[in-house]
């Protein structure tokens, strides 16, 4: 999220035409077309997705500032003189969570990754038996919670120290609470 991205169409011969197309998750479809006859580019795409040239390379289309709005197909067609050529990507837009760890009223570790895409994953130092609760939004992105459950042994506990460290596409974290 946040990020900007660049898909590449293949350039093989003399381009005369080039089509994107997209198919998001959520909203309706929008196209780019660009005419090499009148160096023009024509479309209903956000003001965020744009093609771009630039000398020695195939042409891209680039989305600045990705979000989870345009996760989904995106489908270039190139007409050259040698024929036409599809490329076909699937972006997928990872949104990192918010990762906190308290105690709460009862002075149990509570560790909690929020809005993360896709869930992150919580575990615990010294392992805990505890299951992470998870909890999905509308914008598709997932808040998992998890409370820490000590082990005792001969009535008191094994650590004052729990560390706890959440696991994510996008980047791990790790916090320690007394």
């Amino acid at each position: 999220v946040g990020d900007s991205s660049v898909l590449t169409c293949p350039l093989k011969g003399s381009m005369t035409m080039l089509t994107w197309i997209t198919s998001p998750k959520a909203g309706g479809p929008c196209s780019l077309v660009y005419r090499a006859d009148r160096n023009v580019t024509e479309g209903n795409c956000s003001d965020n997705i744009n093609l771009t040239f630039r000398p020695g390379q195939a042409p891209a289309l680039e989305i600045q500032q990705a979000g989870i709005a345009q996760e989904g197909n995106f489908t270039c067609e190139m007409a050259s003189v040698e024929g036409v050529f599809h490329m076909t990507y699937h972006l997928t837009v990872l949104a990192p969570p918010r990762p906190s760890l308290y105690c709460d009223e009862q002075g149990s570790p509570v560790c909690k990754a929020a809005a993360g895409k896709p869930p992150a994953q919580l575990s615990w130092v010294p392992e805990s038996s505890s299951t992470a609760e998870e909890k999905g939004h509308d914008n598709g992105t997932v808040t998992v919670l998890s409370r820490f459950t000590a082990g005792i042994t001969g009535g008191t506990n094994m650590t004052s120290v729990t560390t706890c460290m959440v696991f994510h596409p996008a980047g791990n974290w790790s916090q320690s609470i007394a």
